[in-house]
């Protein structure tokens, strides 16, 4: 049943996008070029809708199986699912009609908070305890409910942030999503594993639409989906463990994370707000290099596949292996941003010190 839902939810988001395609046109939800826009012509942008549809359709064929007590991990109860399904509506809703009206950012926050409740109240799904190397177990206590929205809204912000070109976002969730179907199948953990898988081939089917050039964009609608569904599989999957596995989910969504991030101290740095929109993302400096829109998701979803090699290589580490690999990650990281500007043109503090040290 698990490969037959598989499929199903395939074959339903390659069907239901071009549906989606003509709603989107009917009801207004369509995105107009301008300064920030790397697209010229007006397109559709509900796609989400499709990919939420699909794996809807998949669940529903293995809902018996994924509430059994043989899937269900010790850590999770029947109504997570439940609370899983009625965070992802609420997510959903948002994202429709943010697509029509374009709603305030602080209404499209209401929205995630409403929708990280529901997952910690109804679902019982957050970050009780971390144990950490050296020290021991430590219990977040009351800090748990909102250290789990935090992490909720700023995964399902990130995905958001990252989709600028074609196929970007989708791409990049695709493939953390199926690295968080390794690692899941790894620790045996099949509720995260079906569920990952499902929506995988669901954004996937979304691809033949969406990557460049693009017939439909997948919008709020699908980045703040698959940003929430991305941010509780992971929380499912590597809650209430040591801290060098707490650090695995963070190494898998380590683009839309270290894009936000610097996105921050970029802005910062230009004392503008957090929340201001620019064009100096990670895919408008590969752009402005040189690169070609279908080179540039080429490179990201090569940079998305590394992180999720590193992740699962993370998992299988020691811990002085696991600290290692970590050191070596930011370093390459902090190299590869400053050599881009990520963070500013002016922001080279690790190369200006090499070059001071040469000297």
């Amino acid at each position: 049943m698990i490969y037959v839902s598989l499929i199903v939810a395939f074959v339903a988001s390659i069907l239901l996008t071009p549906l989606v395609k003509r709603l989107a046109f009917r009801i207004g939800a369509v995105d107009a070029p301008n300064y920030r826009k790397v697209h010229a012509r007006i397109m559709p942008r509900l796609g989400g809708l499709a990919i939420f549809l699909a794996f809807l359709i998949g669940v529903a064929i293995l809902y018996p199986y994924l509430t059994s007590n043989g899937v269900l991990p010790y850590n999770v109860s029947k109504y997570s699912l439940l609370a899983i399904i009625i965070g992802a509506c609420i997510i959903v809703v948002t994202g429709v009609i943010d697509d029509m009206r374009e709603i305030s950012a602080k209404a499209k926050m209401l929205g995630q908070l409403a929708a990280a409740l529901i997952i910690i109240f109804v679902g019982g799904i957050q970050i009780d305890t971390i144990n950490l190397p050296f020290v021991g177990v430590l219990d977040f206590g009351l800090l748990s409910i909102p250290l789990t929205i935090l992490w909720i809204v700023g995964i399902t912000n990130a995905i958001n942030l990252i989709d600028g070109l074609d196929g970007l976002a989708a791409g990049v969730s695709t493939i953390a999503l199926i690295t968080l179907a390794i690692m899941a199948f790894i620790m045996s953990n099949m509720f995260v594993l079906v569920l990952a898988a499902i929506l995988a081939v669901a954004s996937f089917g979304f691809l033949f639409y969406n990557f460049h050039p693009a017939k439909i964009f997948m919008g709020d609608t699908g980045a703040l989906f698959l940003g929430f569904m991305i941010s509780v599989l992971a929380l499912l999957g590597f809650k209430n463990v040591a801290f060098v596995a707490l650090i695995i989910p963070v190494i898998i969504l380590g683009v839309p994370i270290s894009d936000t991030f610097f996105a921050i101290v970029r802005r910062v740095r230009m004392k503008k707000k957090w929340s201001d929109p620019d064009k100096s993302h990670l895919h408008h400096r590969l752009l402005d290099m040189g690169f070609t829109h279908r080179q540039t998701v080429l490179i990201i979803y090569g940079i998305a596949m590394m992180f999720g090699l590193a992740a699962i290589i993370f998992s299988m580490a020691k811990v002085w292996g696991a600290i290692l690999l970590i050191a070596v990650i930011l370093t390459a990281l902090e190299i590869f941003v400053e050599v881009i500007g990520l963070a500013g043109k002016n922001y080279k503090p690790l190369l200006n010190f090499v070059r001071i040290f040469n000297k």
